[in-house]
């Protein structure tokens, strides 16, 4: 039950009012289509003590100290979308009890779940919803949750490392306005021409779908796949080891092999990557969205293991150096591409790698006695959009995986066979 609303006043400097970064504009228009704020967060357990007080401090400091948390949207009557800096104002910190015999935990849960259900309103409310759950007055829990519109998971990193740092005054790197001002000089111009004469080589030499006709199979029309292998995770390891490799080139490989093996791709492996541009320098420490589609064209046809690894480490760095760009223009590219080509590329494969621990060590056990351990979950699915997806999680002593399926595409039996394979490349390139 909501018992209290905190206020809490913040300035910060930064205030003034621009258009959108190239990041946000990615963002914004996947909000649109999924019709979520896509909030990022949830709870977390307090053990430590800290009082509702404590909370509202902590709110405080990201308000402060981050323009991307005193930001709010205007929407002009043309339908461009800006965003308007803050120098100042209050934001709310609520507190719920749970009281009687309700379990704080609980409380917790259906409040993080009844904000990210309830759209962010854009132009009035700040983008970080938080508050506290108490059970006879001490809290027992804290719940947080950001329109991703301000911030991406690794400019999260960023506040709550800054936060454990206690790192007084504002925060020094490019806010959203320093950076959509960036976007606009003519080094970035530059890189935008640079990244579409990339994109455009690729897809005008690719069919235009790397996926047939769809027919349907009898299976789950949307099913997701959930695959942890250690076996995988082994053979890796030692295949990092032996080619001075990286484990996202490896399980690239793998993957692109293993499709193509099913015999329902038409030409290379095409798919969007969920690029993160904090390897560029000057954007290391923003906290705003900085991740952009990259476009990774992977052909293995004919290839032995090593040499589709090393294939895979041409067409992940190039997706990477590629995928920093003004949106309008990728646009443009594609409406050239569809009157030329009669139809506009079908990029609706989605590869996003999201691991950011460090490459594991080789070890002395079998990976082929591994292979007993491996799991796969299979579930219906909700509509997807796209006909198959990746995401790759950091999970220790595994490679795990969750593909997203639209079996009109890629029957499950061939899903499954693609994961089989993925299993043998990497044992083959041990």
């Amino acid at each position: 039950m909501l018992v209290d609303r905190v206020v809490v006043p913040f300035e910060g400097s930064g205030a003034g009012a621009g258009p959108l970064t190239w990041g946000q504009q990615q963002v914004w228009e996947a909000m649109l289509d999924i019709g979520s704020s896509l909030p990022m967060g949830g709870v977390v357990p307090v053990t430590d003590g800290r009082t509702a007080e404590d909370f509202a401090a902590e709110l405080r400091f990201h308000m402060c100290r981050y323009p991307s948390m005193r930001t709010l949207l205007r929407f002009a009557a043309d339908g461009t979308v800006e965003q308007e800096i803050f120098g100042s104002g209050d934001a709310v910190l609520e507190v719920h009890e749970a009281g009687g015999g309700t379990d704080p935990a609980t409380v917790a849960e259906e409040l993080a779940a009844q904000w990210r259900e309830r759209k962010f309103d854009y132009d009035t409310e700040w983008p970080l919803r938080m508050g506290v759950v108490r059970r006879g007055g001490t809290v027992t829990h804290v719940v947080a949750l950001m329109c991703h519109i301000a911030a991406d998971l690794g400019g999260i990193e960023v506040m709550m490392r800054d936060l454990a740092a206690a790192e007084p005054g504002p925060h020094t790197a490019p806010s959203p306005l320093d950076l959509a001002r960036a976007q606009r000089e003519p080094a970035a111009r530059r890189h935008t021409a640079a990244a579409v004469r990339y994109w455009e080589s690729h897809l005008r030499a690719v069919p235009v779908s790397m996926l047939g006709e769809p027919a349907d199979h009898g299976d789950p029309t949307f099913c997701r796949i959930h695959w942890d292998s250690p076996a995988t995770h082994l053979a890796t390891a030692r295949a990092c080891a032996r080619l001075g490799a990286d484990p996202a080139w490896v399980l690239l490989a793998a993957i692109a092999t293993g499709l193509a093996r099913t015999g329902v791709t038409h030409g290379p492996f095409v798919a969007l990557g969920i690029i993160s541009n904090r390897f560029r320098p000057a954007l290391r420490d923003a906290v705003t969205p900085l991740t952009q589609d990259g476009l990774c064209v992977l052909d293995v046809t004919g290839a032995t293991p090593d040499e589709a690894i090393a294939r895979a480490r041409t067409a992940s760095m190039s997706a990477s150096k590629y995928a920093y760009y003004d949106p309008a223009a990728r646009a443009e590219l594609f409406t050239r591409l569809a009157a030329d080509r009669g139809a506009p590329p079908d990029l609706r494969v989605l590869y996003n790698d999201r691991r950011t621990s460090p490459p594991p060590a080789p070890s002395a056990e079998d990976p082929h006695a591994a292979l007993a351990r491996t799991t796969a979950r299979e579930e219906p699915a909700a509509f997807l959009g796209p006909k198959l997806m990746f995401h790759i999680a950091d999970a220790p002593g595994t490679v795990s995986v969750t593909m997203e399926v639209d079996t009109r595409y890629l029957p499950l039996p061939l899903a499954r066979r693609l994961l089989a394979d993925v299993e043998a490349f990497t044992l083959s390139a041990m």
